[in-house]
């Protein structure tokens, strides 16, 4: 799971904060304090934490992930970001 994509309303810039969907990794959900949801009239699941977005990309960057991508979308914000697996950075295989 190198990718992960956060995002948040606008007029919402203290939280709350949109961290991953229902297949996201549950350990790192828990460090982000996130828990699994789903609204009314979707049908998909999300995690969603209480945290800023600035929190929630501080805490990310301790994790090791990095902010490749970042954009307005309508009233919404949305970050992309990766992370390098280790394994491939050893070999020499950077992406």
């Amino acid at each position: 799971m190198p990718y992960i994509l956060i995002s948040t309303q606008i007029r919402m810039e203290c939280g709350p904060t949109m961290v991953g969907d229902g297949e996201s990794d549950p350990k790192l959900m828990g460090t982000l304090e996130a828990k699994l949801t789903k609204q009314l009239g979707n049908e998909f699941q999300e995690y969603i934490t209480k945290w800023s977005p600035r929190k929630v990309l501080n805490q990310l960057e301790k994790e090791g992930w990095t902010v490749v991508a970042m954009a307005g979308i309508g009233q919404t914000c949305a970050w992309t970001l990766y992370k390098c697996d280790d394994e491939k950075e050893e070999n020499g295989m950077n992406f």
